[in-house]
């Protein structure tokens, strides 16, 4: 399958999920989630999203068992919204790269200041 295509329908799908979870899903426990890729297999089989979650730490874990308790619901709705001959398997993966991000911009503001503190 071509690989434009398949980066289409993983943007499509990116889309589709934050809907999804933003707007549809009632479970109390799914709080702050941002949707920070998609990657799907060449043949469209199944496909990773990657999600970041936000809060304490019990709140993530909880906001991770609502989004895998819900994994069912979003794949049947990703299967009527976008036209796909397979409705692709889909599985959660948990994206730390705006954890990550957050830290290294408190360390590089830490180092920031020191040096101004030197001087």
């Amino acid at each position: 399958m071509g690989q434009l295509r398949v980066e289409k329908v993983q943007e499509l799908m990116k889309q589709e999920v934050s809907k999804i979870i933003l707007r549809e899903l009632k479970d109390p426990r799914i709080g702050f989630v941002t949707v920070t890729q998609v990657e799907a297999t060449g043949d469209l089989r199944s496909a990773k999203i990657y999600v970041s979650l936000m809060g304490s730490d019990q709140q993530v874990k909880d906001c991770w068992a609502g989004l895998q308790s819900s994994l069912g619901y979003i794949r049947r709705e990703i299967g009527q919204r976008i036209r796909l001959h397979f409705t692709p398997e889909l599985t959660f993966q948990l994206d730390n790269s705006l954890a990550y991000s957050a830290h290294i911009q408190t360390l590089l503001n830490q180092i920031k200041k020191d040096e101004t503190s030197d001087v």
